[in-house]
C-alpha cells in the first residue's frame, strides 16, 4: 500500500492497470491475426494466377515438354542419343 492512499484506490488503480493493457494486448492480437490473414489471402491468389499462367503456356504448340534422360540431360521426349 502506497502511503498516503487508501487500500481501495490503489487497488483500483491496479485493476484498471491491467484491464488497459489487456485490451491493448487483444487490439494488437486481432490486428497480427487480420495483417496475418490479408497477406495469406493475397499469397493464394498470387500462388493461383501463376499456376493458371503456367497452365495456359503449356498448351501453346511452341511450348516443347522436356524430359531427363538417363544421364540427367533434360531433353525432348522422344530423342535418344
Amino acid at each position: 500500500m502506497a502511503p498516503g492512499r487508501p487500500a481501495g484506490r490503489t487497488m483500483t488503480a491496479l485493476l484498471l492497470r491491467i484491464a488497459v493493457i489487456a485490451v491493448l494486448i487483444g487490439f494488437v492480437w486481432l490486428g497480427l491475426r487480420r495483417i496475418w490473414r490479408d497477406w495469406q489471402g493475397h499469397f493464394k491468389a498470387s500462388d493461383e494466377a501463376i499456376h493458371r499462367r503456367d497452365l495456359e503456356e503449356r498448351r501453346r504448340p511452341d511450348v516443347i515438354t522436356l524430359e531427363r534422360d538417363k544421364d540427367g540431360t533434360f531433353r525432348p521426349p522422344g530423342k535418344d542419343d
